[in-house]
């Protein structure tokens, strides 16, 4: 073999492992986190509570190329625009770890979708507790609307958009569908209630552990 169709050989084989490389290992698009932010609702904002979907997401397997993003909302504040959690996951369709369909738009995710406590799965394939286990863990962190948009300016929906771990609240949701009523906010996935406030012990008392929804935007 000459120089030039070996040189021709080596490049192809460096790129198709290049490839592989950045080929995800995992079908998912979708999981709960499986640990929380180690400071409550506090992320160091939005761009942190990405950074840890993005993380576990290829420490399971799923990154690659993939784009992962923390399904939150932000409330508008001078400087700066509201952000609706519906705008930053892309269009689905969204799988959990065990390639279940959870969603197939966006539309369908904020309507009659699949998610609940079966079908929500950690990072790590797993089911996270819901309200008849001890401890609950139903409460996901969302600061969002039951259609995916943020709240107005004013009252704090978000922890000082996800920089507070102590004064403030936050909106949840619950993953298992299930409240003390059997109304629509007990069974709304992502606009269940506000925490008392936004340290980890707040987000516990009533239900919570930290925890956010992970969308793969690509």
């Amino acid at each position: 073999m000459n120089f030039r169709k070996w040189a021709l050989v080596a490049s192809a084989t460096v790129l198709t492992g290049c490839m592989l490389i950045d080929e995800p290992k995992s079908p998912m698009t979708f999981f709960i986190t499986s640990t929380d932010s180690g400071k409550g609702a506090d992320f160091g904002g939005i761009a942190g509570a990405d950074a840890l979907c993005q993380r576990l997401a290829n420490e399971a397997g799923a990154g690659g190329r993939r784009t992962w993003r923390a399904y939150l909302s932000t409330q508008a504040v001078p400087g700066a625009l509201a952000v609706n959690a519906r705008d930053r996951i892309g269009k689905g369709p969204w799988v959990n770890a065990n390639g279940v369909v959870i969603a197939s738009s966006v539309a369908e995710l904020h309507g009659n979708n699949n998610l609940n406590r079966q079908t929500a799965l950690t990072d790590k394939g797993q089911m996270l507790n819901g309200r008849t286990e001890k401890p609950n863990m139903h409460d996901i962190l969302t600061g969002s609307r039951p259609d995916g948009t943020a709240f107005p300016a004013g009252e704090d929906r978000t922890c000082n958009n996800w920089t507070s771990s102590m004064a403030g609240s936050a909106m949840v949701g619950h993953h298992d569908r299930a409240g003390l009523r059997d109304d629509e906010p007990s069974r709304s996935w992502n606009s269940s209630h506000p925490s008392k406030a936004c340290n980890i012990e707040a987000l516990r008392s009533t239900g919570g552990d930290g925890r956010l929804y992970c969308f793969a935007a690509n």
